[in-house]
């Protein structure tokens, strides 16, 4: 498919009609990371961040984005999503956190907008839940890892060093 699915003849914006597309398993993998101070790292796993446990704050943060994918992308239809992961890892070696979504659902369109929005909403909760110890910290790397499920089959990034 070389064509863009969310403009009609006339380049107009549009959302794409699924009605007569039949309900499938969908699934998609995202991820992303966030690079800061080592000292940010450790007050987080130390879990003596001001705010709270920033871990698991952006893991129900990522969850919740998930949810409301279609109010925030305006062409994006609304899912009723039948699972939701957020996968945090710390990597203090490298100074930087990871955050990998899963999102699952039975339906008329994928769930790649869903996995993305999770990703980038959980990494912005835990850059403002630590701005006040680090502002140079930096989101990078939001990418989408695989989808199954649809007309257009599966998709799956290549391995990355």
């Amino acid at each position: 498919m070389n064509r863009l699915t969310h403009v009609d003849a006339e380049g107009k914006a549009r959302m794409v009609d699924v009605s007569q597309k039949p309900p499938t398993s969908r699934e998609a993998v995202a991820k992303g990371s966030i690079l800061m101070k080592a000292a940010t790292i450790r007050i987080i796993l130390e879990k003596a961040m001001p705010k709270g446990d920033v871990i698991a704050v952006a893991r129900v943060a990522g969850i919740m984005a998930a949810k409301k994918t279609s109010e925030l992308i305006p062409m994006c239809h609304s899912l009723n999503l039948t699972h939701v992961n957020i996968n945090i890892r710390v990597d203090a070696e490298n100074n930087r956190i990871d955050v990998e979504s899963a999102v699952k659902c039975i339906g008329q369109t994928g769930v790649e907008m869903e996995a993305l929005t999770a990703v980038s909403v959980s990494l912005l909760t835990i850059y403002d839940m630590c701005k006040a110890v680090d502002k140079g910290m930096t989101i990078s790397n939001i990418m989408l890892i695989e989808k199954r499920g649809g007309k257009s089959g599966e998709f799956r990034r290549p391995l990355q060093d």
